[in-house]
């Protein structure tokens, strides 16, 4: 059995945190770069990244980062918000945990989302944030709902008990 074959490898979650959304910014060249500058000087550790798409030149970026350093973001970004377009939003929001399946077999298997998002969907358990790369498919569901997320996600790959 190749590598190749086997589609999902393990699952695995992050628990504490924070979901920090930024909303009505102009979608112009240098935004992104603004609000990560601003991020990164702070010393902050950005994983999930989700830009919505534009409507009529205004988007919203929400990102993900530890709870504990919430604080933190909102005062490396407060600097920032007047250069980012009028009647900008920030919200922070924590209690949220981070889910994601892995395996090298995703990268020749197609459906591997939309099983993940279905097994969620049937135990009434809401996505908030989707990221995807070549090898995982990353969520963010409430933190409440993690151990029950972990548990019929890895019933729904046949990976046994989370």
């Amino acid at each position: 059995m190749s590598m190749e074959s086997i589609v999902i490898r393990g699952v695995s979650l992050e628990r504490a945190q924070a979901k920090v959304t930024i909303s009505g910014v102009r979608d112009v060249p240098g935004t992104a770069s603004r609000i990560f500058g601003a991020v990164g000087q702070a010393n902050l550790l950005v994983d999930m990244i989700v830009q919505n798409v534009s409507r009529t030149g205004i988007t919203d970026i929400s990102f993900t980062v530890h709870k504990d350093d919430v604080a933190k973001a909102e005062a490396a970004l407060r600097p920032v918000m007047p250069d980012l377009g009028e009647g900008v939003t920030l919200e922070a929001t924590d209690g949220i945990a981070k889910l994601s399946v892995v395996g090298i077999g995703m990268r020749s298997h197609s459906g591997v989302a939309a099983e993940m998002f279905k097994a969620l969907s049937d135990a009434g358990i809401n996505i908030e944030m989707i990221s995807t790369s070549e090898i995982k498919v990353t969520v963010t569901v409430a933190e409440g709902d993690i151990d029950r997320a972990a548990n019929v996600v890895h019933e729904a790959f046949g990976l046994g008990a989370a």
